[in-house]
Order: C-alpha cells, then structure tokens, then sequence
C-alpha cells in the first residue's frame, strides 16, 4: 500500500525510495486533461497522505464538512485487520487546495467518524467547519461522492493534494479480493497501468473524468512483484487463485459510502442500506 510518509521513513531500504521522492517530481504524474470537472479544488494535503473533502446527495449546508483519506493514513497508526474504528476525536488538521493546487489556509478536524482497513481502506472525518463556511470563507465545493458502483472502462484521474499532481488512466477491472500482509480488501478497482501513484498519494479521490464524481480513494501498488506483501498486493479470485501484476495500482471504491451518512452528516452503521463493516 502507498503507505503515510513517515511511516515509510521507518521502513528499511524503503525509506530511501520514499524519501527521494519528498525532493522530486513524483514519476508518472500525468499532464492534465482540458476537463474542466476535474482539479485541485476540494482536495487537501495531509501531513504524510492526501484526502479530499466529499459531499454525499443527503448533506446539507450547514452540516459539518467530511474528509475523506485511507484507514492506513489514520494519525494514530493503521487499524488491525478487523478493527473499525468510530466517533474518536481528533485534531488533525489538512491544507485544503484550490483548483490550480495551491494552498487556500488549513481545515481543522473535530472527529474521526469512521475508519477501518477490513473490507476496505478509508478514513472519515468531520471538520469543526460546515460546508458553507468552507465555501464562504474560500469558495470552494466539496467533490460529490457517487452512489452507484464504478464501470470497468471509465476514464479517471487520481489527485493528489500531498503531491499537487494528477494521475491519469482508467479503469482496467475490478478485484474479487486484494490481499496486502494481513488486510483484506473486496471488489477493488485495478488501474490501468498509467496511474504510477507513489507514496503520499494515499487516500487521493479517484475521479471520473466525465462525472466528476468521486469513485474510490487509491490506496495501494505492488512495488516489487511479490506475493501478498506489505507495499506488494496480491488479487485473489472467487476460486481462491492468486495473481500478481507488478506495478500495478488499486483504489478502493467509495459509493458505500453514502448509505451509511446520517443525519447531520454523520455515519450510522444501523442504516438498512449500510454496507460498510461494523465493529
């Protein structure tokens, strides 16, 4: 998995790859289509991933903002497999970034509303700022989050506020199971091989191009070629084979989202519809 910088950093002869790439131009960052639907704006830097702020149909203007970044960003380090994690304060705080990516000013969190790295990879949390305020203050719009599954085919780009760079592809398939050391992750969205995503790029929205919706969160490459590894993903299928596809990145759909929000902007795992795992 693209995991947080710093915990990279810790990691042996990975630190070295990771760390030249806080100094350089990340490889693979792709030049920019002309669609307008798709930029900077709405999504933010974290002190070692990216994230975005996203907006669920059901979300009102004065609830409280969402951002959205990977379960193995989580500042008080990666849920076991298993764990989900919810309503936990926090005080992280994001950079958010406007279209051209630069720096806007600082939001600033008031809870971890979800997280977990069990079926899947993300982390949710709720800003001390509504979503009217953040537009007031820096007119920006939160990035809609999509209702229905993605389709195999569709274009996207990966964005990455750490990085301020764009990764773009498409959807070559999905994944029956990702297998990475001791997480598990279901029906994973596979990159075609153009989205290089590199470390600091965790947690970044995958976005359809002709929508502008936000699909996954990217959240894993296999580096090395190895089997079911840390940083070395593995797919398995509904047979249990399992194949490996070196340099080759993953995202982690997202549309489950939107039937676990609540009133208030909140997440309610007793919601009918909620799909996301339970603790």
């Amino acid at each position: 998995m693209k995991r947080p910088l710093t915990a990279a950093l810790s990691a042996g002869c990975l630190a070295v790859v990771t760390f030249l790439g806080i100094t350089a131009a990340p490889a693979g960052a792709a030049t920019r289509p002309s669609d307008a639907q798709v930029s900077f704006a709405g999504t933010v830097a974290l002190d070692d991933c990216s994230g975005s702020v996203i907006r669920t149909p059901a979300a009102a203007d004065d609830d409280p903002a969402m951002v959205m970044t990977n379960g193995h960003c989580l500042e008080s380090g990666m849920p076991t497999a298993g764990q989900v994690i919810t309503d936990q304060p926090s005080s992280r705080t994001f950079t958010l970034l406007n279209a051209s990516g630069n720096q806007l000013g600082t939001l600033q969190a008031a809870k971890v509303l979800y997280a977990t790295m069990t079926d899947t990879d993300i982390t949710l949390y709720q800003l001390s700022s509504t979503y009217a305020q953040i537009r007031q203050q820096y007119q920006i719009e939160a990035l809609p989050l999509a209702t229905t599954h993605p389709v195999q085919g569709d274009p996207i780009e990966v964005v990455s506020g750490y990085w301020q760079s764009t990764y773009s592809c498409a959807i070559d398939g999905f994944a029956y199971e990702v297998k990475e050391a001791d997480w598990t992750w279901k029906d994973s969205v596979r990159y075609t091989p153009d989205c290089h995503v590199i470390g600091g790029t965790s947690g970044s929205p995958v976005i359809d191009t002709s929508t502008g919706q936000v699909v996954a969160v990217n959240n894993t490459t296999n580096e090395n070629g190895e089997l079911c590894t840390l940083d070395n993903p593995c797919e398995v299928d509904q047979s249990g084979n399992t194949t490996i596809h070196q340099g080759i990145g993953y995202a982690e759909e997202t549309y489950l989202i939107a039937p676990c929000v609540g009133t208030g902007n909140t997440i309610d795992l007793t919601l009918p519809n909620c799909a996301l795992p339970k603790p």
